[in-house]
């Protein structure tokens, strides 16, 4: 593993975690949530794949 998977392996679930925490405050919708979440999981995916 090369440091830019190591970063994406560590700040994916960080955001994902932080996109849950501000739905469950109200801050976010559903939607937005979902959509942060795939966007994140889909970005680290080609990523890491990809690099």
């Amino acid at each position: 593993m090369n440091d830019a998977q190591i970063g994406l392996s560590v700040a994916t679930p960080i955001i994902i975690i932080f996109a849950l925490v501000l739905y469950r405050m109200g801050v976010l919708q559903r939607t937005g949530t979902v959509a942060a979440v795939l966007a994140s999981v889909a970005c680290a995916t080609v990523l890491f794949i990809g690099g």
